[in-house]
């Protein structure tokens, strides 16, 4: 089943959610490899690794680490949540990763000015519980990532804020886990992202907010990369620059 060549990805991923919603790909089927979609499909592995790389990021396939990609089993109680469920497009990810680096900056200034006591210990709580994690290379880390990040938010004492990740918290998790599954077994790679936690916490318990702002904008810059978003380029910490 042959595809046109304009926006292969979009009608890669299209194919496939068909497949899945139809039960040709049924709940826990393993999906053909990547070559064998590719040659399915008659286009080169680059498109299919963006679609599935959206499905994993949606919650629709399940990418284990050495073992390929699964079919998640959605439950109705899933339905109630239209984002779990809502069909992104790649550029739909990379767009979600931009505005979490526009919102998650700026709160991050803001909770360094704002923060109290009790939430500084909340986000060094969720700081300690992802350092937790980097030792365990079955332990993926999202949880403790994705708490990490809401104690910052919190703590900005921005309602609008607030309330925008919370209810962009299920493609928020589920994009993390896609992130950080990339990191299973490179210890090097799950130490790096750990630091940059690290000096965002830093900054904001100095009340630095262009700290915490810069520091909160190179991590998030770093996912960008990670997942493929080529409309970004590194930053280069400080430190660096010595």
């Amino acid at each position: 089943m042959p595809v046109k060549k304009t926006k292969m990805s979009q009608q890669i991923l299209e194919q496939l959610k068909k497949m899945i919603q139809e039960g040709t790909l049924p709940p826990k089927s393993k999906l053909p490899s990547e070559n064998e979609l590719a040659k399915m499909f008659g286009v080169s592995r680059a498109p299919v690794r963006e679609a599935i790389s959206v499905l994993v990021a949606s919650g629709l396939v399940e990418s284990r680490q050495g073992g390929g990609n699964y079919v998640n089993e959605v439950l109705l109680v899933n339905l109630l949540d239209s984002v779990t469920l809502e069909m992104v497009t790649v550029d739909e990810v990379y767009d979600l990763l931009e505005m979490r680096t526009i919102v998650e900056t700026e709160a991050s200034a803001l909770a360094a000015t704002r923060h109290s006591d009790e939430e500084l210990k909340a986000i060094k709580a969720a700081l300690d519980k992802f350092s937790e994690t980097i030792h365990d290379e079955r332990e993926i880390g999202d949880e403790a990532d994705f708490l990490f990040h809401k104690e910052i938010v919190s703590a900005s004492k921005n309602t609008f804020i607030i309330q925008t990740i919370h209810n962009l918290r299920e493609l928020y998790r589920q994009t993390l886990n896609f992130s950080l599954k990339k990191n299973l077994g490179l210890k090097r790679k799950r130490e790096q992202v750990y630091q940059e936690h690290l000096f965002i916490y830093e900054a904001i318990r100095a009340k630095d907010p262009e700290a915490a702002a810069f520091h909160m904008k190179h991590h998030l810059t770093n996912a960008r990369i990670k997942l493929g978003d080529t409309r970004v380029k590194p930053i280069k910490l400080i430190q660096e620059d010595e």
